[in-house]
C-alpha cells in the first residue's frame, strides 16, 4: 500500500491534470472565439498548439525517462506547464495564448508516460494492464471536470482565474511527485545518447510497433481531437444543443472514459485469467468507437447514448501502450510508449488544426455550418476504420 501511495497517486494527480488541461478549451472555446474574434481554424491552431509541443518532445522524453528515471523528469517539466498557465491566465493576444498552450503542452507531456515508467520500475508485470486503466481513469476524472464542473466555475472565477488557479496545482503535484516517488535504477539506461537514439531508430523500424501506430494516430488521435475541441461545436452546430446541453454530453463522454477505465483497473486481470487478453479489450473498443461515431455522423438521435459509447470504446485504447511495449526489453519502455505517443500525439494535432480547417472550406464552398461538420467528420471515421482494418489484418498476419 505504501509504495502505490509513494508512486500511484502523484502520477495520477499529474495525469489528471495533464488531461484537463488538454479538454479545458472545448468549454472555453465560445469565450476564447467571442473575447479574440477567432475563426474555426485559428481556434484549432491555438488549441492544438498543446498537441505539437507535446508531440514533439515525445522522443526526447522518452531517452530522458530512460535514462534519469520518471521521478525527476516530470517534476521538472510540470514547473513548464505551470509557466505556461500562467501567461494563459493573463494573455492578451492569440500569440501570447498560442505560445501558453505550447509551454503547457510541454510541461505535461511526461504525465501519461513517466507514470509507465514508474509503474515499469515499481510494480510486477502482471499488475500493468490494472494499473495502465487506473492512471487513465485520474485522466478521466480530469477530463469530467473540464466539462461541466469547469462550465459551472466558469461564470464564478472566468476562464483566467480557471488558469491560475491550475497554475497553483501543477506547481504543488511538481513538488508531490519528486518528494514522494523513489528513484529507481530498475529499467534505467546508462547508454550514450547516440545508442540510446539507435534504439528509438530499432524500434521506429519495427513492424510490430506499425502496427499499433495508425489506429493511435487516427482513432485514439481523432478522439483527443474531438473530445478537446471539436466536441462541443459539433453537439452546437449539427444538434442544435445549447452550450449547456453540449456540456452535459461531453460530461457523458468524459464519465464514460472514466468508467471504462474503471472498468480495466477493476477487471483486467481477472478476465486475462479467464481467456480475454487485454489485445481482445483493445480491438473491441477500437470497433466500438468507430461504431459510435458513425451513428453519430449520419445522424441518429439521441446524441447522448452514441458519445457515451464512443467514450467507453475509445478508453480501450490506452491498453496498447503497455501491449507493444511488452515486445521490447523493458530498459526501452521508455521510448517505446513515447514513440507511440508521439503518433497519438500527431495525429491528434493534425485532426485538431485540419479538421478547423476542412470546415472553414466546405462552409466558404457554399455548404451549411452543419453539412461542413457532417462533412468533414465522415472523412474522419473513414480514415479511422482505414487504420483499424490495417491493425486487424497485421494481426491476423503475426
Amino acid at each position: 500500500m505504501n509504495i502505490w501511495v509513494r508512486v500511484f497517486l502523484p502520477f495520477a494527480a499529474g495525469y489528471f491534470l495533464s488531461y484537463l488541461l488538454r479538454t479545458v478549451n472545448a468549454v472555453i472555446a465560445p469565450e476564447l472565439a467571442r473575447e479574440l474574434s477567432l475563426t474555426a481554424a485559428d481556434l484549432g491552431l491555438l488549441t492544438s498548439a498543446y498537441l505539437l509541443t507535446f508531440a514533439a518532445f515525445q522522443i526526447p522524453l522518452g531517452v530522458l525517462l530512460d535514462r534519469y528515471g520518471p521521478r525527476r523528469v516530470e517534476a521538472a517539466l510540470m514547473l513548464i506547464a505551470a509557466a505556461g498557465t500562467l501567461l494563459f491566465a493573463f494573455g492578451t493576444s492569440t500569440t501570447q495564448l498560442t505560445l501558453a498552450r505550447g509551454l503547457i503542452g510541454l510541461g505535461v507531456s511526461a504525465c501519461l508516460m513517466a507514470a509507465f515508467k514508474g509503474f515499469a520500475q515499481n510494480f510486477p508485470p502482471e499488475r500493468q494492464a490494472s494499473l495502465t486503466g487506473a492512471i487513465m481513469a485520474s485522466g478521466g476524472l480530469g477530463a469530467v471536470s473540464a466539462s461541466l464542473p469547469l462550465e459551472f466555475a466558469l461564470p464564478l472565477f472566468g476562464w483566467r482565474g480557471v488558469f491560475q488557479g491550475l497554475t497553483f496545482l501543477l506547481v504543488a503535484v511538481a513538488a508531490l511527485i519528486f518528494f514522494s516517488v523513489p528513484q529507481r535504477e530498475a529499467g534505467v539506461s546508462r547508454d550514450s545518447l547516440g545508442t540510446q537514439l539507435k534504439d528509438v531508430a530499432g524500434i521506429l523500424a519495427n513492424r510490430v510497433f506499425w502496427r499499433y501506430a495508425p489506429p493511435m494516430a487516427l482513432i485514439t488521435g481523432g478522439f483527443m481531437a474531438v473530445q478537446g475541441l471539436w466536441a462541443v461545436p459539433w453537439l452546437m452546430n449539427v444538434d442544435g444543443l445549447s452550450r449547456h446541453g453540449a456540456a452535459e454530453v461531453l460530461f457523458a463522454l468524459n464519465l464514460a472514459m472514466l468508467v471504462s477505465h474503471l472498468g480495466i483497473a477493476t477487471f483486467a486481470t481477472r478476465l486475462a485469467r479467464a481467456g480475454i487478453r487485454p489485445q481482445a479489450l483493445l480491438v473491441g473498443g477500437y470497433g466500438l468507437a468507430l461504431a459510435a461515431q458513425a451513428a453519430m455522423v449520419v445522424g441518429l438521435q439521441p446524441a447522448l447514448p452514441m458519445w457515451f459509447a464512443y467514450g467507453v470504446g475509445v478508453s480501450g485504447g490506452s491498453l496498447a501502450y503497455a501491449l507493444l511495449a511488452g515486445h521490447f526489453d523493458p530498459a526501452l519502455s521508455g521510448r517505446v510508449t513515447t514513440a507511440l505517443n508521439l503518433l497519438a500525439f500527431v495525429g491528434a494535432f493534425s485532426l485538431q488544426w485540419g479538421l478547423g480547417l476542412l470546415i472553414d472550406g466546405l462552409a466558404a464552398s457554399g455548404l451549411s455550418t452543419a453539412a461542413a461538420y457532417r462533412g468533414t467528420f465522415i472523412l474522419l471515421v473513414l480514415l479511422q476504420a482505414a487504420s483499424y482494418t490495417w491493425f486487424l489484418l497485421e494481426g491476423r498476419r503475426r
